[in-house]
């Protein structure tokens, strides 16, 4: 069996664009916001605090008024009492107003500890609205997206916890 230029071109030109195809598809924004939700979501489940890191913005603040070292350190502490955990967020939606992109969807957190799991269902799991992330296109890159806000106006932090 050869292989002919006529061959070699035509099968160069499949390739290319089938790749090209599955880029557009993997970098559209709505693509991008649940990747990047996913992965943040498995890097604290992991307690991959460097990976966490890397998915936060510079500018981040949230409801609470916790910018990103503040953000990171109340995930350190509390994750800290949380042993494996799960993070779940069944059927969220996205909404792209580029550069932003808001991911909304309620976050469900599991562990094997019985009486940790009492306090992540009355306090995060139980909770009647969804949460927001909001998520900001930081450069041309179009997988290059960076979390600045989370909310939900039904969460409470109490004033007794302080990081």
């Amino acid at each position: 069996m050869t292989i002919t230029l006529r061959g070699a071109l035509i099968s160069g030109t499949a390739i290319t664009v089938c790749l090209s195809l599955y880029l557009l598809w993997l970098w559209r924004p709505e693509h991008q916001v649940r990747l990047h939700t996913q992965h943040f979501f498995h890097a604290i489940d992991r307690r991959n605090w460097e990976m966490v890191a890397e998915f936060i913005g510079e500018d981040y603040r949230d409801q609470w008024d916790d910018d990103r070292t503040r953000l990171l350190e109340r995930m350190r502490e509390g994750f800290r009492w949380v042993r494996g955990s799960a993070i779940t967020a069944p059927d969220a939606l996205m909404r792209i107003e580029m550069p932003r992109g808001i991911w909304i969807g309620k976050i469900n957190i599991y562990t094997s500890d019985d009486g940790v799991m009492q306090l992540l269902d009355e306090r995060v799991n139980r909770l009647p609205t969804p949460f927001e992330l909001e998520w900001r296109h930081v450069s041309g890159k179009p997988w290059d997206w960076k979390l600045v806000r989370v909310s939900n106006k039904a969460f409470q932090i109490p004033a007794d916890v302080s990081y």
